[in-house]
């Protein structure tokens, strides 16, 4: 859509192509700043009550996109409103399996909700481009708006507050205070957990940025090609999360991130790093996309278990508020490559290879200690 927008809308329009790409960066930035007011928001109305105003808010961001003739008006629709909906059914859904349901095989539950996304990304874009090329953009947005409204009203229907959490949303004339707890941040455990978080995520977008521009340099590759080792990781993400959930039931939550992160890291290293042609380009995205969203599985029950059910809903609150730094991980990396590029004989994109790489490999230190000083056994499942 961004770069039908550049060509075909607004392409008169100086720098448009900064511009557009800080919808997609607002989008994300209201994901996870909004959960402290979805909180707020859930002894008022209840629970069940955000996850409402959160499908509203989705599908009156997609639609009201449609009939955008500014870019200013694409940010105040798709990155302000859809964003902050987003945040209200993602942060609500997530604090309602934690605290109440599934408590015997948490893991499995969470994994096919973090999965959701991973196919998601695969579906879209091809429902978007034949809409696109036959309809125009304003048409594509709001049937992406009426799909929303229909699959986010069924999630509406399906979710159920857990007994406990109902009583606790009557309590509706709790004081802020009493609703977001500051004293998560003197847990130092918490504070180990959100700087792994933050550190993780710097080094996970750069594949699914650069690597078909990467594949184009060093294969020749086609537009289609670059994009299919996009599907790829989608799709290896898709089933990554969701068998992430099920080994964590067995290894633990923290056992598993660990692991997981530490083949990532391998991946960017050995496979990105040697990847000069089109079918080591697709080992790469399998095996990255299989591992590098392992975090997305178990940040809630990871959080829960550092701070504890009373705790959870504002830990889980601020880490996602500090996530917002991952976002810029290829902005970061791409400051680094435009020093280095213009040396002699360097490699061009290796610092996107390197980087990727050596951010997971620092999450697994900081989880490591975060590990051992939760519990110092080898053998222990935590």
């Amino acid at each position: 859509m961004q770069n039908y927008y550049e060509q075909h809308v607004f392409n008169e329009v100086p720098n448009v192509a900064v511009q557009l790409s800080l919808v997609g960066s607002l989008g994300l930035a209201f994901l996870r700043l909004m959960g402290p007011v979805a909180q707020w928001l859930a002894p008022k109305i209840s629970q069940q009550g955000v996850l409402v105003l959160g499908c509203a808010m989705k599908a009156l961001g997609m639609i009201c996109a449609g009939f955008s003739r500014e870019i200013y008006q694409l940010y105040i629709c798709q990155g302000i409103i859809f964003g902050s909906g987003a945040s209200f059914m993602y942060y609500t859904s997530q604090q309602i399996v934690v605290s109440g349901w599934f408590d015997g095989r948490k893991g499995i539950a969470l994994g096919l909700i973090a999965s959701g996304s991973g196919l998601g990304g695969l579906i879209i874009p091809f429902i978007m481009s034949p809409i696109n090329n036959r309809l125009g953009p304003d048409w594509t947005f709001r049937i992406l708006g009426f799909v929303c409204l229909a699959m986010d009203g069924m999630a509406c229907l399906m979710i159920k507050e857990f007994p406990d959490q109902e009583r606790q949303s009557e309590k509706k004339n709790q004081k802020l205070r009493e609703i977001i707890r500051l004293s998560v941040f003197k847990s130092g455990n918490y504070w180990l957990w959100m700087i792994a978080s933050c550190i993780t995520l710097l080094g996970y977008f750069n594949p699914f940025y650069f690597l078909p521009s990467y594949g184009r340099y060093y294969a020749g590759m086609t537009d289609n090609q670059g994009s299919l080792l996009v599907a790829i990781i989608s799709i290896f993400n898709f089933v990554g999360r969701a068998s992430t959930g099920v080994l964590a039931d067995y290894l633990g939550q923290l056992n598993t991130i660990i692991l997981f992160n530490f083949i990532s890291s391998l991946a960017c290293f050995l496979l990105w790093g040697y990847a000069f042609t089109f079918g080591s380009m697709i080992a790469f995205s399998a095996v990255f996309g299989m591992t590098c969203g392992c975090y997305f599985s178990v940040l809630s029950p990871v959080t829960s278990i550092i701070l504890g059910k009373a705790l959870f809903p504002t830990g889980l609150s601020f880490l996602l508020i500090t996530n917002i730094l991952g976002v810029f991980g290829p902005n970061f990396a791409s400051s680094l490559e435009s020093d280095l590029v213009s040396q002699s004989n360097y490699q061009p994109y290796f610092s996107y290879k390197m980087w990727s790489g050596a951010c997971y490999l620092a999450s697994c230190v900081v989880l490591l200690i975060l590990r051992f000083r939760m519990a110092k056994q080898w053998n222990k499942i935590i």
